[in-house]
């Protein structure tokens, strides 16, 4: 990593926070939301997204690890207001569920 690579990482890192799936609602109803599933770093997939790192983006969104939230799953979260980790990287709000 860079050492810019590495700032944005440790910012990300300050700015993840748990947060109740009710209060991402309205960035889920903008299309906002981005679910990281549990097995990347949450932090590395929010750096690569802060450093327009396409390619591994991209890659990662094939393979299923990192795609919108979809109707179904908010429902889901919706019904137990789930606990999630997320950050922002703005425009969109990444988030992970909570172990």
């Amino acid at each position: 990593m860079t050492q810019d690579t590495d700032l944005t990482a440790a910012k990300l890192n300050h700015e993840t926070a748990r947060i109740e799936w009710s209060a991402l609602q309205p960035f889920f109803a903008r299309g906002q939301t981005v679910l990281v599933q549990p097995g990347l770093d949450l932090v590395a997939v929010a750096t690569a997204f802060a450093n327009d790192q396409r390619d591994e983006v991209a890659a990662w969104m094939a393979a299923g690890e990192v795609m919108r939230v979809s109707d179904t799953q908010a429902a889901a979260w919706s019904k137990t207001n789930a606990a999630l980790w997320a950050v922002v990287v703005a425009p969109w709000v990444l988030i992970q569920p909570a172990a």
